[in-house]
């Protein structure tokens, strides 16, 4: 049971979803303008309906005070006009959600719901400082991480040649960074390159630099990558994309430590420390003839291996705090709880993107946020049903609420009818509008595959 505040003039409006909220079991006050709804916020309020248009003040105008009184009180912004404007400073000025009217009730409740839920699952306390968001941190408690971090240790002060695989997004150049801070040369320049990023004439530009005229376009002298990591460490990423030619030139440069810019008649000395990564099988090119074996073997002195993020879920915590203290100084934002929920689904999801998908995950929910809290409704659609799903999997079917059976059971029939919402209709027994209100409820998405589905054309047809 909630306590929850009404504010619009339109008396008959407010009376009806008095009502309705009441009989959903919350506990409901009622104002008809800014000033009256700021003497009835109490400190008890846990959720704000506001109408933006009213005489006197307007809802937008009163909302950074409903905001600065009870901080802690979700806010829902209702409106009659659909304009862009109004919407955005709405959430700009910290409402957490925006509904038309004519309001529809599901969505309301749904709205309701969410934020009421959420608001009573921030109880877990992250040590999120920002105090290091600049700094590219590798953390780790796993044993994986550990040998990483032993291995690092071991190898930073010697000039050996690492080499350095995992999955994509496994965090590969932080590893190279902290070789070269760790290095004999800490202050020398870190130089990175992307090998798959350029075609071979640029890369090979880009990294052994050209003389004035060597190609078209070459209007003067220009340095490469390597001259410039100089007294210091150059980084290739993915490695395993160059081509034979540039393969051979690496060789070269590996062995006798000079290369030769393009248009150069002699050749130019480097004592760059080289430090490579791949997230491909190496060995495996060496067996199909894609890669030089002699190449091979010299750039892999020494091989640092990093897990994968499923491989290492102790992690996650670690990673969590550090990424949202990063983020948080980006964004200019202060997230320092996380709910529960919104962990659980964390933990439970597989991160085929690893470490930088869990980033890219973290980046936007906490864009999305409106206060300090990280709540699971933040989190993308395929992160809530992957947990939806594992959770009634896990749970004994009488530990299942009668929604996450329903949800669970609805999400299984798609899946078996390919998205076919009618086969689905015929399955479930329900019309097609009401299993569109299911599906929105449930925040359940159509998979790529499906959403150009012909059976979709049908039902705008005949709903």
């Amino acid at each position: 049971m909630s306590n929850i505040l009404i504010i619009d003039d339109d008396v008959a409006s407010c009376r009806t979803l008095q009502v309705h909220l009441n009989g959903q079991g919350h506990n409901i006050s009622l104002a008809h303008s800014v000033e009256d709804g700021l003497k009835a916020a109490q400190s008890e309020i846990d959720l704000i309906i506001l109408d933006i248009r009213m005489p006197g003040r307007s809802g937008l105008e009163g909302l950074p005070e409903f905001k600065q009184l009870l901080p802690n009180c979700r806010i829902i912004m209702i409106t009659a006009f659909h304009d862009m404007e109004s919407t955005i400073e709405a959430m700009q000025k910290g409402a957490d959600d925006y509904i038309h009217k004519p309001i529809d009730i599901e969505e309301l409740d749904s709205a309701i719901d969410k934020l009421l839920v959420n608001q009573g699952q921030d109880d877990d306390l992250l040590s999120a400082s920002s105090n290091d968001a600049n700094t590219l941190t590798m953390v780790g408690r796993s044993r994986g991480m550990k040998e990483v971090f032993k291995t690092i240790g071991m190898v930073a002060k010697s000039p050996a040649t690492v080499l350095i695989t995992g999955e994509s997004g496994t965090g590969k150049e932080l590893v190279a960074r902290a070789i070269h801070k760790s290095s004999e040369t800490p202050d020398g320049p870190f130089v990175a390159v992307n090998c798959a990023a350029l075609v071979e004439t640029l890369l090979e530009s880009d990294m052994f630099g050209h003389e004035k005229g060597a190609f078209t376009g070459a209007v003067g002298k220009q340095d490469g990558k390597f001259a410039l990591a100089n007294d210091g460490t150059i980084f290739l990423d993915e490695v395993g994309e160059m081509s034979p030619s540039m393969q051979a030139k690496l060789l070269r440069v590996l062995q006798y430590k000079e290369f030769t810019p393009l248009g150069a008649k002699t050749a130019q000395k480097t004592n760059a420390r080289v430090i490579t990564a791949t997230n491909v099988d190496l060995a495996e090119r060496v067996q199909t003839g894609e890669f030089r074996e002699d190449l091979y073997y010299r750039l892999q002195v020494v091989n640092i291996h990093l897990p994968p993020l499923r491989e290492r879920k102790e992690d996650l915590i670690d990673l969590i705090q550090v990424l949202i203290g990063r983020i948080n100084k980006e964004l200019h934002r202060n997230v320092s709880h996380i709910s529960r929920a919104t962990l659980d689904a964390l933990e439970q999801y597989d991160w085929p993107g690893n470490v930088r998908e869990l980033e890219n995950v973290l980046m936007k929910s906490i864009a999305l946020s409106r206060g300090d809290t990280l709540s699971d409704d933040l989190l993308p659609a395929q992160l809530r049903q992957h947990a939806a799903s594992a959770d009634s999997e896990s749970k004994p079917l009488e530990d299942c609420s009668l929604e996450e059976i329903e949800a669970t059971h609805i999400a299984r029939v798609l899946e078996a009818t390919n998205w076919h919402k009618g086969k689905a209709c015929e399955t479930l027994g329900i019309s097609r509008p009401r299993l569109r209100r299911m599906i929105k409820h449930y925040n359940l998405t159509t998979p790529e595959q499906f959403k150009n589905a012909g059976d979709d054309e049908e039902e705008s047809l005949t709903t």
